[in-house]
């Protein structure tokens, strides 16, 4: 799926070794989501000191825009927020738009952008999302 929905175009970067060497990282943590039998989704993201780094997510096609992707965000940023972590990053094809859009909807803004970032060939969006909790108290 990362091959087919997130480096289509591009070298091949994340393969099977280096996806397995980073589900063997106790630092990491690897979400699929399913319907029934089939997979329609994966998640991989990295718990650093301070923040995690999502470095891969994606959901088939026919399934997005149907909460899979939301679902997956949430657990993940509950997960971030229970280890402490207070922020999420990650980044997104400048071109993809309608990921840039999901993001943006979950809370995400953009930090900056990388030019020539996938493969020196095509720029990223670099965003971040602060998951730290504000008690009514803290936001006065």
């Amino acid at each position: 799926m990362s091959r087919d929905l997130v480096e289509h175009g591009l070298t091949w970067s994340w393969t099977r070794t280096r996806v397995a060497r980073n589900m063997a990282d106790r630092d990491t943590s690897t979400l699929v989501a399913a319907v029934g039998r089939k997979i329609v989704g994966f998640a991989m993201m990295h718990f650093g000191d301070d923040h995690a780094h999502l470095n891969l997510f994606a959901v088939k096609p026919a399934y997005q825009r149907g909460g899979v992707g939301a679902e997956m965000l949430r657990w993940l940023e509950q997960s971030a927020s229970a280890a402490g972590l207070s922020a999420i990053h990650l980044e997104v094809r400048l071109n993809n738009v309608s990921a840039r859009r999901f993001y943006r909807g979950a809370g995400f803004q953009d930090v900056a952008v990388l030019p020539r970032y996938y493969g020196g060939v095509e720029s990223a969006l670099w965003m971040a999302r602060d998951i730290r909790v504000r008690t009514a108290s803290q936001s006065t």
